[in-house]
């Protein structure tokens, strides 16, 4: 679920390193029998491709997904030994090791069959009145219509507040209720009958029907749900309110008894979503208990499909995994173990990860990287022609206060509360896990922001822009090839780690992000004429994206992936002109490119190998099916995309290149993008 909004100087020349430099290009990963002008994607990545076929378990396999792999494979040494042993109870290790040995049992699991759930179904059943939806709804871990989490105030975002989400709809995507495709109609034939079959397998009589209700139920809440362009709008889905008003807008509900079961007592909060909030109340008042009762114990049954018998988890493989997906075969048992770990006690596991596998010097490289990139965007946001003197200087100010945060947290986070026992089922260890996040949200309620607190853990593959705190987010994890190479010369960093620096600080400048000021409130520090011409320039994005035919007619979506391609496009504006600040000065110091390299991959120019390692970061495989499902649920661009899509709209790609009006990639240069 996309709860918060988080975005998922002095020139020093990345040279000023003591070992020999290599070009960082692996010559293997390109096939060089395409043209490199007719499609980039495939010349710089199509050995890659080649080589690394999609695993049965994968949808997509990439780049990022090769190297989480490597992480979840040092993850798993470091985990297996500590399960492997016997710890003090409440500590650290007990904890892991417990988790970790739970999800490997599955012996255990199909013995115990469904016996762990029981209680919380009957939960559902006790319920005899529909006036007690307010309390079971508040206390439940395990079902409900809409969610609840504490996040920064997008108006005074130095203070957290209670925020709602709309939720409620298994298949997550409102386009997935209402689109008459035959290929989403057939997703939808093939959803009742997972749901069918799941009600069996969990012993349910008149499966058919109850699979029907499901259908219904999620039907209308998506009807009213708001699509994902939508949800991109940071003030529409703003609506800050008293708990006084939230019971006059939504009075199906006693507020004040569901907060009760939160153990919360609120002064307001922001509905997200107001008509699906409205809608879900309607719903409890006017649809049937036992409909209700039939929708809430198929969310639970859902909800447990992992932790409970190996036929349970394979049916539910079979729809979510093979058919909407196109995966041949499930993540090995192993590999879902860490994974649980990872998302029960990810900064426990975190600081093992950075004491063996982040050595400090990669944190110091990158904190001079990050500085030439601001110092590149600043720049760049000077010299912008469309932009008036007034607004820039806002844009330079939020530029200077950006907090980055690289590697690993200063403080970490205490897991004392977290009781993990190995004498209760795996389900209800999970229960706890769930309970323990859910309380740690809340526990930030009315409590000033925490600046310190990150969103992703140190062995996370990937990266984020947070609005609220105006930060950028550098995990461990990210920090290694293909995206960081501490032996590698400026033209590989900047074009792969450098590019993704610079998408992360275009998040501040984006269609959302730019709507927050330095301090991370929405509010507007824009001109209007400014504004306006803004919003022009995106539009050009938005169009381009949404004539890209990604499969026999389905074309992207370029609404809804505008955050991303605009990062994308200003990453790669700003990193190659930090790139080339880093090369003016070296050459001002008369120091070669790189002391050591293979001379084949020499034959490359700087830029053309700048441009070689950007490409490398998206390189991959994926299935027809992944291909439809993230074009619906994705905000990013599909990963070719992101690399022929994104470069014509670059004018240093055409002259690194030689791309001349003849390639079917060229733009006229008045159809080109241009805003950061």
């Amino acid at each position: 679920m996309n709860k918060p909004l988080v975005f998922f100087i002095s020139l020093m020349a990345l040279t000023a390193c003591t070992k020999q430099q290599t070009t960082g290009i692996h010559l293997e990963n390109l096939d060089t029998t395409a043209v490199a002008q007719n499609d980039f994607y495939q010349y710089a990545c199509g050995g890659w491709m080649k080589n690394n076929p999609i695993p049965d378990e994968y949808s997509r396999f990439g780049s990022f997904d090769k190297l989480g792999l490597s992480n979840l494979e040092q993850v798993n040494g470091l985990i297996a030994d500590i399960a492997a042993g016997t710890h003090k109870m409440g500590s650290i290790p007990q904890k892991i090791g417990d988790v970790y040995n739970l999800s490997m049992d599955t012996a255990r699991r199909n013995q115990e069959g469904i016996a762990p759930v029981l209680p919380v179904l009957q939960e559902i059943e006790n319920v005899t009145d529909k006036a007690q939806w307010s309390e079971v709804l508040g206390k439940a871990m395990d079902f409900g219509l809409w969610a609840m989490y504490v996040d920064a105030d997008a108006m005074n975002s130095s203070m957290n507040i209670l925020n709602e989400y709309q939720a409620g709809f298994a298949l997550s995507q409102k386009d997935y209720y209402i689109d008459e495709d035959e290929h989403t109609k057939h997703i939808r034939e093939e959803y009742v009958k997972h749901v069918e079959k799941m009600f069996e397998l969990f012993g349910q009589e008149n499966a058919t029907e109850k699979a029907q209700t499901v259908l219904r139920l999620e039907t209308r809440l998506a009807n009213a749900a708001l699509s994902n362009v939508e949800l991109r709008d940071p003030v529409a889905n703003y609506n800050k309110m008293s708990v006084e008003e939230l019971q006059k807008l939504v009075p199906e509900v006693d507020w004040k008894v569901y907060f009760a079961g939160l153990n919360i007592a609120p002064d307001s909060l922001s509905v997200g979503q107001v008509r699906h909030l409205q809608e879900a109340g309607k719903m409890l008042a006017e649809e049937s208990l036992e409909d209700m009762k039939t929708l809430f114990t198929w969310q639970v049954i859902d909800g447990s499909a992992d932790f409970l018998t190996e036929e349970i988890f394979m049916q539910n493989f079979e729809f979510y995994g093979r058919i909407l997906s196109g995966r041949q075969e499930p993540t090995p048992l192993w590999k879902r173990a860490v994974a649980m770990v990872n998302g029960t006690l990810g900064e426990a596991v975190g600081q093992m990860y950075v004491e063996k596998y982040f050595p400090e010097e990669n944190k110091e490289r990158m904190i001079g990287l990050v500085k030439n990139l601001q110092v590149a965007l600043g720049e760049r946001i000077q010299a912008l022609e469309w932009m008036s003197d007034e607004t820039k200087e806002k844009a330079m100010e939020k530029l200077s206060t950006f907090t980055v945060k690289i590697g690993y947290p200063d403080k970490w986070r205490d897991y004392t509360a977290l009781e993990i026992d190995p004498e209760l089922t795996y389900y209800a260890n999970i229960q706890r896990a769930a309970k323990f996040e859910q309380d740690y949200s809340l526990s930030f309620l009315g409590k000033p922001v925490d600046k310190d607190k990150w969103f992703m853990t140190p062995q996370t593959v990937n990266a984020y822009y947070n609005p609220a705190t105006n930060e950028i987010c550098f995990p461990a994890g990210i920090l290694q090839y293909p995206f960081f190479d501490m032996n590698a010369d400026d033209a590989f960093n900047y074009g792969a780690i450098g590019v993704v620096i610079g998408h992360e600080m275009t998040h501040g400048f984006d269609d959302q992000g730019s709507q927050f000021d330095k301090d991370g409130n929405l509010i507007n520090w824009w001109t209007e004429e400014d504004r306006a011409r803004f919003e022009e320039r995106t539009k050009v994005m938005e169009e381009y994206f949404n004539a890209i035919e990604v499969a026999p007619g389905v074309y992207a979506n370029g609404a809804f992936t505008l955050g991303e391609n605009i990062a994308d496009h200003g990453g790669l504006q700003v990193a190659f002109q930090a790139f080339q600040n880093a090369k003016k000065q070296r050459e001002a110091t008369n120091a070669k490119p790189t002391t050591q390299s293979q001379q084949r991959e020499l034959q490359f120019t700087e830029e053309q190998r700048f441009f070689l390692a950007y490409a490398n970061v998206w390189a991959g495989n994926i299935r027809p099916e992944e291909v439809l499902q993230r074009t619906k649920s994705d905000p990013h661009s599909l990963g070719m995309w992101r690399v022929n899509g994104a470069l014509p709209h670059i004018g240093a790609w055409y002259e690194a290149w030689n791309v001349t009006p003849e390639s079917p990639l060229y733009l006229e240069p008045e159809k080109r993008v241009s805003i950061w």
